[in-house]
């Protein structure tokens, strides 16, 4: 879990480009998704945690912007709390974001930048959060929301006041940086080169202690590694699915109702019907139709007549009479169905131009009685009864839960089966039971599961697809009957997982030191083999490795596992050796890059490609160097104190109040 905020925060926020864009109290909003805006109680609105080149930074502008931050990574990680969050040093990332952003702002008023009010309308308006159903900016949405989340106006346009004046200051900082087409050239030599190298693995577990942890060794462990023995969140849904199969006694048409709807239905499905197929050619002037009409009496289909004179002739669906009169005009109506099928009609004038039109197929129907199409009707206006009967019956349901009823009260009355589920996490997996989970039809309810209060019961529509139908069971009423908030598992519970993992740990740190002195070994000449020897532990066997960047950037593209200690070698000069962590306490690399063969760049189209790129970084890292040198100009004091508050209070390890 931790692997994945520090992934995350480094791809979602950093310097350069990133700071003149950031519009931290508005990120909720800009999606649509207002979740992002929680409440910060307990944090003084008045409380500053830095100070920008005379403006402050306060404690609820970092609580906001964390919150916000969170909600986007829940959107990719259900999991993630805000505990988590501030453990991997997300927190101290998104103030220094906030200070970097503030110092820009400051900046840019002092150098004469300005963000005009109707720029800042405009930024506001494309919100979708704040579009009326019309898809319009609505004022009234745009202030209900704001009143809902307790933000002002005024600070929600401060904040696109500093984000846009940010964005004017630091873009053309980026804009025409070109690399050098010498760097690019020889960058590009490395596309097609090869590297040889050798991996040696030392895992935390051969350098692990034999012995057990000592009580006190394992609870300091446990202590000091708290967010390792995190348990998810769990809950306990308990759900009943239903159709429109629970409908009973639904009323059956009568016959006044299907006299009814066949007198309404008549004109356009049962009466008599006489309608023609066409092809049709207009042209601008009688001369020509009359010209065409001799063509094609001549012998000549009226599609090369068309295409003769640069123009093509046009297949239509059946007319009736009336519909050729009333969209062209009576007579050319009159003068079509006089025309046998095949045969071209004679010439005639409408708002258009002239018509000259083919007739393809003749279509006649007679009248179907109410005899005849009785049944049809019968099961129609059955299907939109118990459609409007089950319609009722939903918001029946919905009444009953805001009136206060429960899930099996309403559930009995319905004829549904309530079904409870083992304790499961926010991704649906039971708890507990590696492979199980929750029923294919649940998983679009968990994320409202997982953010709605115990025992107030919801009623949910089934994703369509899924193995329930929807006249079996389109629907669901659910709640949560249980909640266990995600926590630290008591170590009386987890003995012997604390105990493997403080041998990892140990072991962890015996091979980095091993690593280390096989490095330094291999450095001072000694032959990699020896040096693996002289440790005196029983390793995995030395792997040479040998691959081409290629190679590399195509296993990258497909997705596929690249081991890090391949990925180094790509990152290392020739010659060199060094140490890396295999991850998670698991182990450590020593790493050897022997050679490297890299063809020359003649390809012109392939330097070309990579001095684009490379321009690009050079851009971001010109922004980069432009903030930093800002925040420096401007000048910033964090204050710890406030900044220490802020950490406890989102962290959940703030003392409670008297």
């Amino acid at each position: 879990m931790l692997s994945f905020f520090r992934n995350f925060l480094k791809s979602k926020i950093g310097a350069g480009i990133a700071l003149a864009v950031l519009v931290l109290i508005t990120l909720a909003f800009a999606g649509g998704d207002i979740n992002g805006m929680r409440d910060s109680a307990g944090l003084g609105s008045a409380t500053a945690i830095a100070t920008v080149g005379g403006k402050n930074i306060e404690a609820t502008e970092l609580s906001t912007a964390a919150n916000s931050q969170l909600e986007q990574i829940k959107q990719q990680n259900p999991t993630a709390t805000m505990k988590m969050l501030v453990a991997e040093g997300g927190l101290d990332h998104i103030l220094d974001e906030l200070i970097a952003r503030t110092a820009i702002g400051v900046f840019g008023k002092d150098v004469g930048v300005v963000a005009s009010k109707r720029l800042v309308d405009s930024e506001i308006s494309r919100i979708p959060a704040f579009q009326g159903v019309d898809g319009k900016f609505s004022q009234d949405t745009f202030r209900q929301l704001l009143a809902q989340k307790g933000i002002s106006e005024q600070a929600l346009r401060d904040d696109f006041s500093q984000g846009l004046i940010a964005q004017q200051v630091m873009v053309p900082a980026q804009f025409g940086a070109t690399m050098p087409l010498s760097l690019a050239q020889r960058y590009a030599t490395l596309l097609d080169e090869n590297r040889k190298g050798q991996v040696v693995t030392l895992p935390s577990i051969a350098f692990a202690p034999t012995q057990a942890p000592s009580q006190a060794d394992l609870e300091g462990f446990y202590k000091s590694h708290t967010n390792m023995f995190v348990r998810p969140e769990r809950r306990v849904i308990r759900y009943a699915t239903f159709g429109e199969n629970t409908l009973q006694n639904v009323a059956a048409p009568t016959d006044a109702e299907i006299a009814k709807r066949y007198e309404a239905d008549k004109p356009a499905l049962y009466a008599a019907r006489d309608a023609r197929k066409i092809t049709q050619l207009i042209v601008p002037t009688e001369a020509a139709a009359k010209a065409v009409a001799a063509e094609v009496a001549g012998g000549k289909s009226l599609e090369l007549a068309a295409t003769e004179k640069g123009l093509s002739a046009a297949k239509l669906e059946f007319f009736s009479h009336d519909e050729l009169a009333s969209q062209f005009s009576p007579a050319l109506a009159d003068a079509v169905f006089a025309t046998p099928v095949g045969k071209l009609a004679a010439p005639q004038k409408s708002a258009l131009g002239w018509h000259l039109i083919r007739v393809e197929q003749e279509q006649k129907t007679a009248e179907r009685p109410l005899a005849a199409v009785r049944e049809e009707i019968v099961t129609k206006l059955t299907a939109e009864k118990r459609r409007t009967a089950f319609t009722d019956l939903l918001s029946r349901i919905d009444d009953e839960f805001t009136k206060g009823a429960s899930l099996v009260e309403v559930a009995k009355a319905i004829g549904a089966t309530v079904t409870t589920t083992q304790p499961v996490t926010a991704t649906g997996a039971v708890y507990g039971k590696p492979g199980e989970t929750v029923p294919t039809e649940l998983q679009p309810i968990l994320s409202t599961a997982f953010s709605m209060d115990q025992e107030k019961p919801q009623l949910g529509q089934l994703t369509p697809g899924t193995t329930a139908t929807p006249a079996t069971a389109g629907y669901v009423l659910y709640d949560v009957t249980q909640i266990t908030p995600s926590a630290p598992a008591p170590l009386k519970e987890i003995t012997a997982d604390v105990t493997e993992a403080w041998k990892l740990d140990k072991g962890s740190v015996d091979a980095k030191a091993a690593a280390l002195k096989l490095m330094a070994a291999i450095r001072g000449g000694k032959p990699l083999n020896q040096a693996v020897a002289a440790l005196g532990k029983t390793l995995p066997a030395v792997q040479d490795v040998t691959m081409s960047r290629p190679m590399l950037t195509e296993a990258m593209r497909q997705g596929r596992q690249v081991p890090p200690p391949v990925s180094l070698l790509f990152h290392m000069a020739k010659g060199t050796v060094k140490v890396q962590s295999a991850g998670a306490g698991r182990g450590w690399f020593v790493v050897a890059l022997n050679d490297v063969i890299a063809p020359k760049a003649e390809n012109d189209v392939v330097v070309k490609g990579t001095q684009r790129e490379l321009s690009s970084q050079l851009g971001t890292a010109y922004t980069e160097a432009l903030a930093n040198a800002i925040k420096k100009q401007v000048g910033f004091q964090k204050h710890d104190a406030a900044i220490k508050t802020v950490h406890n209070q989102l962290a959940g390890t703030a003392a409670p109040a008297n």
